[in-house]
């Protein structure tokens, strides 16, 4: 899905959300996915022409109105299917100093190895400072596990990867 990097296709957005993250976050749910994964708990942002498209600057403009926002999180669909203007997203945010959460349901080492071939891509891992990777898998389904939705998905510190030079997995956020 190529758009201008200044807009992003969203199915929706949650303004204040206590369970997509920690804190209270706001939460863009990208439009468009190629996992379909049995029991997805989003269905209606799998259709890549659905949902409607955004201009990034009103997103911000709509985060910077609310003082409790602790974090922003891109959740999907798959928000790695439009690195154009999620990369220009997430390099506004950082600039702000937002905290950034990602889920995707490619694994991180998909992830880098498509970033080897995609310079947005490559920004967009450069600015999440949470990543949790991997796709649902309904028979590792878990109801006890916090931000995220089956046991084989992973809590990525990407600030501490970077830093490392090496995968930081979190237990627990």
């Amino acid at each position: 899905m190529n758009l201008e990097p200044d807009v992003i296709r969203i199915a929706g957005v949650v303004r204040e959300s206590i369970v997509d993250g920690p804190g209270i976050r706001y939460v863009i749910f990208a439009q468009g996915c190629p996992h379909r994964c049995k029991g997805c708990h989003n269905e209606q942002a799998l259709d890549f022409s659905g949902g409607k498209t955004i201009e990034i600057e009103k997103i911000l403009n709509d985060i910077e109105k609310d003082p409790l926002i602790s974090g922003v999180t891109f959740s999907g669909g798959e928000p790695f299917c439009q690195p154009e203007g999620f990369s220009e997203l997430a390099v506004r945010l950082k600039e702000k100093d937002i905290n950034i959460m990602a889920y995707t349901g490619y694994t991180y080492e998909e992830l880098t190895a498509l970033s080897a071939g995609d310079k947005k891509i490559k920004i967009l891992l450069e600015n999440i400072d949470i990543l949790v990777d991997g796709r649902f898998v309904l028979e590792k389904r878990d109801l006890e596990l916090q931000f995220k939705g089956s046991s084989n998905q992973r809590y990525i510190d990407m600030n501490a990867t970077r830093k490392q030079r090496g995968l930081v997995i979190l237990e627990k956020l």
